[in-house]
């Protein structure tokens, strides 16, 4: 084995040797550079030699020089290379050469043993000898770098680990706040010819029996979400502007609708005999605005001014509420029923306390926003907790404690907000909007991350409803179209039953056990 790494010294030696003679490289060196300027300055300035350097230009040094200094040397690292293993592969490569082509076959102990094979077993036989399962001809004999260790397999690079963990959790944000599939298409589009489209009012409401109620002009019609049956209501007869500007649905029951009119009166009406049964006045102007309290409804109108009806006696009006300085657009009672709360074009929000009379003032009266409000939607998950939303000017949402008036939170949505609706599952926030995109936007309260946008509607999304059974959402836009969504999902009852048969059997194979421990 010395003998072979002296030969293969030797052959070394003399490879670079000749190499040295007959190659030269076009680059030059450092130190090149620098012997050459030192011989320039030393020289007389007779001399012809340039190496003035100039800028974006090519400098050219005679041939002459370059041959008198010689070419440059690659020298091998001995330390990144198999010197035996490079020793055999010279060898195997030279007695190839030597003895030319082989024959096909070759007879050793009067077996016949095929060319392929032999290859094989040589490969093998180096594999076992030299530690290498690679053929020596893709083995690098000569070797200029020494290769960076291999890491250790609990190596650890932080930087990966600190962008692959935030990648992690952004999936992680993500999956969370995706937790069920949400549909981006609607799953029905109804037609709603003469929507008025006008941000003050509120045309939409869908009851507790499964009947919408859309005011299309001067016409409100019921359309029953099961059987899909249309019924026409009323029509509001009057002037050429006379129509239909607010229609809400009572609590409980759905029997009786409210119907709000340009002509400041407030109807009710008997869905079942299609029957009016009063007209209640109070507004100078239309009513655009209405909120009902088990008995108590309230409206608000053009005329700056809230009233609440008594819907049970005669002397309907038990409360007229004086604070907003023009139109009142938004109204919405809290579910204890002990909060009332208004929003106007004169970008206030008032809080007023059920027992309020005529001459009280509200509780509280916010003026962060700086549009109309319009949109407002309490919490159904915690207690006092309002969401309002401002118009174009604007463009927030804002999340209020109604107890004591304290701003939670706002975002800028970056357009109008037109109607705000709560999912009754989970924590989330649904709203509709206006200019440029028309679309309707999921949150995750209370981090306010985005969960989902839907696109559809053409023109601003003026109003919204949510269904009986809390899984489906319909908005109405100035596009003349009501979408039916498939946003929220109701808890599935399965795993709910499942839960409660499996505790049932429980509880009765614990009944067995007793009753069979009993002497």
């Amino acid at each position: 084995m010395t003998a072979s790494v002296v030969d293969y010294e030797n052959l070394m030696t003399t490879s670079f040797s000749d190499a040295n003679k007959t190659v030269k490289s076009g680059a030059m060196s450092r130190w090149e550079r620098k012997q050459l300027r030192a011989k320039a300055a030393a020289a007389s300035s007779s001399e012809d030699v340039d190496v003035t350097r100039k800028p974006f230009g090519s400098h050219s040094i005679s041939s002459s020089s370059i041959s008198s200094m010689g070419g440059d040397r690659f020298i091998p690292n001995r330390a990144a290379m198999d010197l035996e293993l490079a020793a055999h592969s010279l060898h195997s490569c030279g007695s190839e050469e030597a003895g030319g082509v082989a024959a096909d076959n070759v007879q050793n102990g009067g077996s016949i043993i095929s060319e392929a094979d032999k290859d094989d077993y040589n490969h093998a036989l180096g594999a076992n000898i030299l530690g290498s399962s690679s053929s020596s001809s893709s083995h690098r004999i000569l070797s200029f770098k020494e290769k960076a260790p291999a890491p250790h397999g609990d190596t650890v690079n932080n930087l990966n680990v600190l962008y692959s963990t935030e990648s992690m959790n952004r999936q992680r944000k993500t999956s969370k706040l995706v937790s069920r599939h949400i549909p981006s298409a609607p799953s029905r589009i109804l037609d709603a010819p003469d929507l008025l489209d006008d941000y003050y009012l509120n045309l939409l409401s869908w009851s507790d029996t499964n009947i919408l109620a859309v005011a299309l002009s001067q016409t409100v019609y019921l359309w029953n979400a099961a059987s899909g049956d249309i019924q026409e209501l009323c029509t509001f007869e009057g002037d050429a502007n006379a129509h239909i500007s607010s229609v809400s649905w009572v609590q409980e029951g759905g029997a009786h609708l409210a119907v709000g009119t340009s002509a400041g009166t407030t109807q009710l009406w008997d869905v079942n005999q299609c029957k009016q049964l009063r007209s209640m006045d109070g507004h100078a102007d239309r009513v655009g605005a209405l909120s009902w309290n088990k008995h108590i409804l309230s409206s608000g109108g053009r005329d700056n001014i809230i009233v609440n009806h008594d819907v049970r006696v005669a002397r309907h009006n038990v409360a007229t509420l004086s604070s907003h300085t023009q139109e009142v657009c938004g109204l919405s009672w809290s579910p204890d029923g002990l909060t009332l709360a208004s929003g106007g074009n004169d970008n206030k929000l008032c809080l007023w306390d059920a027992a309020t009379s005529s001459t009280s003032s509200p509780r509280f009266a916010l003026t962060e926003h700086q549009a109309a409000v319009k949109a407002l939607a309490w919490s159904p998950h915690e207690r006092n907790l309002l969401a309002t939303g401002g118009g174009t000017a604007d463009r927030t949402i804002k999340f209020w404690n109604g107890q004591t008036g304290a701003l939670l939170n706002s975002i800028d949505t970056g357009s109008q907000v037109c109607a705000l609706q709560w999912n009754p599952f989970e924590k989330e926030l649904l709203s509709s909007h206006g200019f440029a995109r028309n679309q309707l936007c999921l949150w995750k309260y209370p981090t306010m991350a985005k969960v989902k946008e839907l696109d559809g509607h053409t023109a601003r999304v003026l109003h919204m409803a949510c269904s009986p059974d809390g899984g489906t959402v319909v908005s109405a836009a100035a596009d003349e179209t009501l979408r039916f969504w498939n946003i929220f999902d109701a808890p599935h009852k399965s795993s709910s039953s499942k839960r409660s048969a499996l505790d049932a059997q429980g509880a009765q194979s614990k009944k067995l056990s007793k009753a069979m421990h009993i002497r």
